[in-house]
């Protein structure tokens, strides 16, 4: 009994320091929807599907990083940053935001309760916030609570932020989709799907390469996260209409 009972609360408070971040996020981003609230059960759902896109995440970029690695044998030192930016961005982004993409689509689509552009943002960011906080968990879990601030400050907000604007691109793909444009609609999953990548794998790239330079670039990126990314949700918020 001596034991249990530390042990129990230690892992608490790694849980806890693993999902907060993630948990005042997303409480943040629902509380801008102030036309129609979203149903707490589809959240829910939501935040669980961040966690299937997380595990199916983990399996697939196993399999692109040896396609990588079998591509660029010889050729590209694994060490170097040319290797780090085709890893950030041909495997992690395309992998982690299509995943998070297709169950966001999967569940969300034809559900009666999308019927407001910011809806798009809300759903988008949930997912993505049950991706990240999945995945802070393993951090925090295997690194201790070292990782929890930095990580809180940075990558949670970064896997807010990519959600975001795919969000934005996804809700006017709705709204073309109900005026019948197929081809706008089209467009938008696309942009929405590119613009979540090409952000992702700038992020990483940075993170990953450690040089000067790309530390510096990675500052900036999360400078504009929190400089920009909060005020677009605000903006997108308060110009919303119904799709």
């Amino acid at each position: 009994m001596f034991f249990i009972i530390p042990i129990y609360y230690i892992l608490l408070i790694y849980i806890l320091a693993a999902v907060l971040p993630a948990a005042y996020l997303m409480r943040y981003v629902y509380r801008q929807d102030h036309i129609e609230k979203e149903p707490p059960a589809l959240l829910l759902q939501l935040i669980g599907y961040g966690v299937l896109a997380a595990l199916l995440s983990g399996l697939l970029e196993l399999i692109g990083e040896k396609i990588l690695n079998t591509a660029v044998n010889g050729k590209i030192s694994q060490s170097s940053p040319a290797y780090h930016i085709l890893l950030a961005f041909f495997v992690v982004a395309v992998v982690e935001e299509g995943m998070k993409f297709l169950l966001l689509y999967r569940r969300t689509w034809r559900d009666p309760n999308f019927n407001y552009r910011f809806d798009a943002v809300v759903y988008a960011v949930f997912t993505s916030l049950g991706f990240a906080a999945f995945e802070n968990i393993k951090y925090v879990m295997g690194y201790g609570l070292t990782v929890a601030v930095p990580r809180a400050l940075l990558a949670i907000p970064g896997h807010m932020s990519f959600a975001v604007f795919m969000g934005i691109f996804y809700g006017k793909a709705k709204l073309c989709s109900d005026m019948g444009d197929r081809a706008g609609k089209r467009w938008n999953i696309f942009l929405g799907y590119l613009v979540a990548v090409l952000m992702h794998g700038f992020y990483d790239a940075c993170a990953m390469i450690g040089t000067t330079l790309s530390t510096i670039l990675f500052v900036v990126l999360v400078a504009v996260i929190y400089l920009v990314v909060f005020k677009v949700v605000k903006r997108q918020a308060r110009h919303d209409e119904p799709v």
